[in-house]
C-alpha cells in the first residue's frame, strides 16, 4: 500500500470530517462552473492562455532576457538562483546586507518548495507569513493543504482555539470567523509596522515592462511592501508572460477557476521600489524547471498558473486531503510536479488517480494533467516501484488474456451464441 493510500485510509476514518472536506471543494468547483457559464468566450479564453503559455515557454530564454533588461532599466536589482540552495542564500544576503531581523512575506508556494523559512529561522531571522491561511499553518507547524486555500481544511473553532493559545484572540469561546479575522488583521497590523523587509511572490512578471503582478484577495502584499524599506519578489521561470495583453487574458481565468470570483480583490504591480525605499529585489529561480523544460512528455505542466482548481474538482484529492500526498504541492498538478522533481521519492501519489481527466476538463490553460499522471504510471517498472499488489494481479490478468481457454474459465463463457441467450424480458 502507498503512503497515499494509507494516509487516506487514516484521513476516511472520519466519515463526518471527510464529507465535509468534499463538499467544501465541490462547492468551489460549483462557483468556478458558474463563474465559466458566464462568460460565453470562456472556451476561446483557455485556448487562448494555453496558446500564450506554449509559446512562451517555447521561448522562453528570450522572454527572460527581456524581463530581466526591463526590470533592471526600471532599478529593480536582478538575481539568478539555479536551485532551491541558491536562492535561500541570495535571500539571505540581502537581508544580510541590510541588517534584516524579521521579514514579512504574502502567499508564496515557490518558497514553500525552496524551504526558505526555516532556512532564514536557522539564521535567526524571523518569519512572518501575512496571508490568513499561511499564517494560521505556520502557527499550527503545518504545511499548506491546498496550494489557494492553505488552511481550508480547518474549522472556525480550531483556528479559534489556536488563537486562544497563540493570545491572538481576547475573547475565549468567541469562534465566529468574522472575529477571528479581526483579531489577526490586528496582530498582522504590528507586524507589517516593525518589519525591516516585505517578500512576495509573482503570479505573473510582464517581459514587456519588468512588472511583477500580485493577486491577493487580503491585501497583504499591499502591505507587506508599502511598510518596510526593502521588497523582495520571487518567481519561478515560468511565471514570465509576455505583455499586458497577455496579462487580460490570464486575469480573467485565474480568479474565476480558483475560487469562483470574477476577480481577485487586490491585483497589485510593483515595477520600482518607492521614493525613499531601498531598491526592489527580483530573484528568478530555475530549481529544475530548465531540465522539465526538455521533458518531452511532461513539459507543458510548466503551464500550470497554480489556480488550484484541478484539487477543487479532484475525487481523490477532494476525499484524502492535501496531507495524503508525499509532494508539498497536493492534487493532480502535484502528482505531475512531484514526480519531476523526484519520481522514486513521489510514485506513490500516481495511483491517487480515477483517471476521469475532470482535472484537465477545468484546468484554464489546458495542462493534460490526467494523461501525464498515466504515463508516469507506465514508468513506474522502470523504477520499480509499482505496488506489489498490482504487480501479481498483472502478472495473473496477463496470464488469463493471453490463454483463451483459461479466460473462458475464469469468465464462465458459455458456447450458446449471445443472442439466443434469454433474458429476464424474454420470459
Amino acid at each position: 500500500m502507498s503512503r497515499h493510500s494509507k494516509n487516506a485510509k487514516a484521513f476516511l476514518k472520519d466519515a463526518k470530517y471527510s464529507e465535509w472536506h468534499d463538499a467544501t471543494f465541490w462547492a468551489v468547483r460549483e462557483k468556478r462552473d458558474n463563474m465559466a457559464h458566464g462568460l460565453p468566450e470562456w472556451e476561446q479564453l483557455r485556448q487562448k492562455a494555453s496558446q500564450i503559455k506554449l509559446h512562451t515557454l517555447s521561448h522562453l530564454d528570450e522572454y527572460l532576457e527581456q524581463f530581466s533588461a526591463a526590470a533592471e532599466k526600471n532599478g529593480a536589482i536582478v538575481h539568478w538562483a539555479a536551485d532551491a540552495a541558491q536562492f535561500n542564500e541570495i535571500v539571505f544576503g540581502i537581508l544580510s546586507e541590510h541588517g534584516v531581523k524579521m521579514i514579512v512575506k504574502s502567499k508564496s508556494m515557490l518558497t514553500e518548495e525552496c524551504g526558505m523559512n526555516p532556512y532564514l529561522e536557522g539564521k535567526g531571522i524571523e518569519v512572518v507569513e501575512t496571508d490568513l491561511g499561511e499564517r494560521i499553518i505556520q502557527l499550527l507547524g503545518q504545511a499548506p493543504s491546498h496550494i489557494v486555500m492553505p488552511a481550508v481544511h480547518l474549522t472556525p473553532d480550531q483556528v479559534g482555539e489556536l488563537f486562544e493559545r497563540e493570545g491572538i484572540s481576547s475573547e475565549i469561546g468567541n469562534h465566529d470567523p468574522t472575529y477571528l479575522t479581526y483579531r489577526a488583521r490586528l496582530s498582522l497590523r504590528n507586524e507589517f509596522l516593525t518589519a525591516d523587509a516585505g517578500m512576495t511572490g509573482a503570479n505573473f512578471g510582464i517581459a514587456a515592462t519588468g512588472d511583477i503582478v500580485v493577486c491577493t484577495n487580503e491585501g497583504n502584499a499591499d502591505m507587506s511592501t508599502s511598510c518596510p524599506r526593502l521588497h523582495i519578489a520571487a518567481l519561478g521561470l515560468e511565471k514570465v508572460i509576455p505583455d499586458y495583453d497577455c496579462l487580460a487574458v490570464f486575469q480573467r481565468l485565474l480568479c474565476r477557476s480558483a475560487t469562483g470570483q470574477p476577480t481577485t480583490t487586490y491585483t497589485s504591480h510593483f515595477r520600482k521600489a518607492r521614493p525613499g525605499a531601498a531598491p526592489m529585489h527580483i530573484i528568478l529561480v530555475d530549481n529544475g524547471r530548465s531540465e522539465w523544460l526538455g521533458n518531452p512528455e511532461h513539459w507543458q505542466t510548466l503551464k500550470c498558473i497554480r489556480c488550484g482548481s484541478c484539487m477543487n474538482t479532484c475525487p481523490v484529492y477532494r476525499r484524502s486531503g492535501g496531507y495524503s500526498y508525499s509532494y508539498f504541492i497536493p492534487g493532480p498538478v502535484g502528482v505531475n510536479l512531484g514526480m519531476l522533481r523526484d519520481p522514486r521519492a513521489h510514485s506513490g501519489n500516481v495511483s491517487a488517480c480515477t483517471l476521469c481527466l475532470s482535472c484537465q476538463s477545468v484546468c484554464p490553460v489546458k495542462v493534460n494533467l490526467g494523461e501525464q499522471i498515466y504515463k508516469w504510471r507506465q514508468m513506474l517498472p522502470v523504477w520499480n516501484a509499482e505496488p506489489a499488489g498490482k504487480k501479481i494481479l498483472c502478472k495473473g490478468m496477463s496470464m488469463v488474456y493471453n490463454h483463451p481457454l483459461l479466460y473462458k474459465a475464469a469468465t464462465g463463457v458459455v458456447k450458446k451464441p449471445f443472442h439466443s441467450l434469454k433474458t429476464d424480458s424474454d420470459e
